[in-house]
Order: structure tokens, then sequence, then C-alpha cells
């Protein structure tokens, strides 16, 4: 079979088309594109009807793709908000590792899986995917909304501590252990890292601000977000966590002239593009072919501890809030995706995490995946009918 770059226009082509297609039959239904564009590649994908077997080359462009989801989302966000809701964001990021990590690792050790190999799981079920949540909430345009902001500042302070973990999980499938050291610089550089990007970065951009409006560079704005967009989330990944938190930190730092320098809708046109292929992929990764018996009954009951304990984990540090915030944040931290599905193969390729285990992971990540959207809908009505009066008026 040919390999060459009219193969992977072809599969660019039909993996564009059909997520589309059944993104837009979602949406008459009244659901979030995103689920149908989740739904196609889980039924075109390698383990259903086998249509389409993503290469590489379509493998890269989707991560290329959630790097652009998670740049729009911070272009719509102020640091000034993330900074007002930091203090919450945090408090529900903590709780929303610690509680799935100890309810996924009890549950692994009582079913008599190794401890190593309940910790991965513990792992898996502690990253929140930020790309698919900012989706469905760009999607409803509510990402202004106070509890947008707060699962958007939850979902990275959530990202960073489970890279933190993978860490953790990584040094253990090591043959030498756990080295505290190297540990202690990936914690180190991660924090400062974040604190930069929230608190410095933004004024970078203001002070280069006049500079860059007297560039002859056509589009000098959107050329400059985009370099940085590049830039940090390669150093993101150099420093030992997700290219998506770079990109998010990226948006943030334009947030405040976006407006002014007319980003969003320039970059939305970017993502609108590379963002089906990332939700394609999250899709075609699911084997529905290995759930077969005990491991049917587990992957159950971890998808099911998966969701309460986000719920509650997420939730109760906001239960003075109102059960309406304690719900929304909760579910809008709910679903898992490329990072669970990294801890997974992580396991797997260093023969730590057996098949069924994989596959146990994988199902707990399609189920969050393909349960927060249609929920998040529903919670977030409220919102959209507000938003919708606004625009009207």
């Amino acid at each position: 079979m040919s390999t060459g770059p009219e193969q992977l226009l072809l599969e660019l082509f039909a993996i564009f088309v059909a997520a589309k297609i059944i993104g837009e039959l979602f949406e008459r239904l009244r659901l979030p594109a995103v689920l149908g564009e989740i739904g196609a590649g889980i039924l075109l994908g390698p383990y259903a009807l086998k249509v389409i077997q993503p290469s590489e080359s379509i493998e890269s462009i989707a991560e290329i793709g959630a790097i652009f989801v998670l740049f729009s989302a911070g272009l719509e966000t102020s640091p000034k908000d993330l900074i007002g809701v930091g203090r919450k964001s945090l408090m529900v990021a903590v709780a929303g590792v610690i509680v799935p990590f100890v309810l996924g690792f009890a549950y692994m050790e009582l079913r008599g899986n190794g401890a190593t190999e309940s910790v991965f799981v513990g792992a898996a079920m502690v990253a929140t995917s930020v790309g698919i949540t900012a989706r469905v909430l760009a999607d409803l345009g509510v990402l202004q909304s106070r509890n947008a902001r707060i699962i958007m500042g939850a979902a990275v302070f959530d990202d960073i501590l489970g890279m933190l973990l993978l860490a953790v999980v990584a040094e253990f499938s090591s043959q030498g252990g756990i080295q505290w050291l190297h540990l202690g610089v990936v914690i180190a550089e991660a924090f400062t890292f974040a604190l930069f990007m929230i608190f410095i970065a933004p004024h970078i951009v203001r002070r280069l601000h006049p500079g860059v409006e007297h560039l002859s560079t056509r589009d000098a704005p959107l050329i400059i977000a985009l370099l940085l967009c590049l830039f940090l989330s390669w150093l993101s990944v150099k420093i030992g966590m997700a290219a998506i938190i770079g990109a998010f930190f990226a948006g943030l730092m334009f947030a405040d002239y976006s407006p002014e320098w007319d980003l969003l809708p320039r970059v939305e046109g970017i993502t609108q593009f590379l963002a089906p292929y990332f939700f394609f992929s999250v899709g075609a990764r699911l084997d529905i072919s290995l759930l077969t018996g005990n491991v049917l009954a587990a992957a159950a009951i971890i998808s099911v501890l998966a969701i309460i304990s986000k719920v509650i984990g997420c939730g109760l540090p906001l239960i003075n809030q109102g059960w309406h915030t304690v719900f929304s944040v909760g579910v809008g931290m709910m679903p898992r995706g490329e990072v669970a599905l990294i801890v997974a193969l992580v396991g797997l390729n260093s023969k730590i995490v057996s098949q069924p285990t994989y596959a146990i992971i994988v199902v707990m990540t399609g189920i969050t995946t393909l349960l927060a959207p249609p929920l998040l809908h529903y919670l977030f009505r409220a919102e959209v009918q507000a938003a919708d009066s606004a625009a009207a008026h």
C-alpha cells in the first residue's frame, strides 16, 4: 500500500469528512459535535469497522489538533480571570487527583492486581482531558462563565499534577526505581513554569505590544502568537509536562489582546481544521474486542469509580457554591483522554500493565470521555440560554 503524500492526503480527507458529517448529525440531535467526532473514530477506526487506520502522521496531526484546541481556549481565558478563580481551581485540582487515585488503586488491589499495576490504573484515573472539556464549553459558548473558568483553571492544575504523577509512575517502571533528585527537578520545573506563565508572561506581552504594532510583517500579532504557541508546547514537553499545557498558557499570554488583534477568529479557523483529527484519534484508540466477562465487569466498575471520584473530588471543595456548581465542575473534570492513554501505554510497553488492565483503562477513558459532553450540555443549559439572550440584545 502506498505510504506517500497521496495516502496521507486521502487519510486526511476521509477522517475530516467522517468527523464532520457525524459531528453534524450529532449537532442536529442537539448534542455537541465533539461527541460525533469521537464516535466517528470509534465506528470507523481500526477496532470496529476498520475503514480508517490512523497512521503515525495522522496521530502527529491529532496531537497538533489538541494543542490548538487548548491554544484557542487560552485565548478566551484572561489571566486575571484565572487568578481570580486560582485558589478554588487549585483546591478542585488537588482533590480531583487524590480521590480518583485512591479509589482506582484500592479497587485494583482488592481485585488482586499487583501494587505497581494498581498504581498505573490510579494514575490513569487522575488526568482530566482538558482538550475535550475545552472544546465542549467552546461549542456551547460558555467559556467565559465562572464555572467554566474554574473548570479550565482546575483542568490546567490537574494536568500539571497529573504529569507529575506520570513522572512518578515512569520512575516506578524504570529499572533503577524512583530517582528522587530527578523527580524533584521535574516538580520544581513544572510549578515554576506555571507560575511564570500565569503571573509574569502577560506583562511581557504588554511590554511587546507597541513593538508588535509597528512590525511590517502581515498579521504580525498572529505570527508571534503562533510562534509562542509552538515554542511553549515544545518547552512543556521538555520539562516533563504535556504539550497542551504550554499551548493553553500561550493563549493565556495573548488573551487580553485577542480582541484588539482579532486573534481568536483566525486561530479558531486553524482549530476547526485540526481538532477533528484529535477527537477522531481519541475514538479510534478504543479496542472493543478486548471486552469480555471479568474485564468488562472490572471496566464498568472502574468507569463508575472514575465518574464518582471526579464529581466528588472536584465538586465537594465547591459545596458552598451550590449543587449546580458541584456537578458542573465535577462533570467538567470527568473526561479522561490522551494522558490516561499515555499512562496505559507506558505501563503496557514496560510490561507492568497487562493487556486486560490496558483494556480496562481504555474503556474507562472512553466512557468518561463520551459521557461528559451530553452531561455538560445539560448542566450548562442556563449559561447557554443567558449567552443567547445577551447575543440577541
